[in-house]
């Protein structure tokens, strides 16, 4: 079966590089993850009007380590840490197991 032709970017890129490759596509569910964690610490941080410096002190680490969890690249994000940003900033963590998108998608702030 042929596939249809587009000159939608996005659907190319898809069918190109993640369509019919589960890898690619948990790779690529593993970035929107991890971009989603980053965007949510930094949100919260700035929403709650604290420099990195700052919500540091709050949770006993440095503000590198602020830095590096804010960066969409970080692959280290753990259950503890994030569960001590929530705790310094009045929140809790939420864990969702949602079904797996068949197509790339923008990550949303809720």
């Amino acid at each position: 079966m042929k596939k249809k032709t587009t000159s939608d970017a996005l659907k190319i890129m898809d069918q190109r590089y993640f369509d019919g490759k589960p890898e690619r596509q948990a790779e690529l569910e593993q970035a929107f993850a991890e971009d989603a964690v980053a965007r949510k610490i930094y949100t919260l941080r700035t929403k709650a009007g604290l420099t990195q410096k700052q919500l540091a002190k709050m949770v006993g680490t440095t503000d590198s380590v602020i830095s590096r969890l804010e960066d969409a690249d970080y692959e280290g994000h753990s259950m503890a840490m994030l569960t001590r940003i929530a705790a310094a900033l009045d929140k809790r963590v939420e864990i969702r197991f949602v079904p797996i998108r068949h197509t790339p998608q923008p990550v949303h702030e809720h």
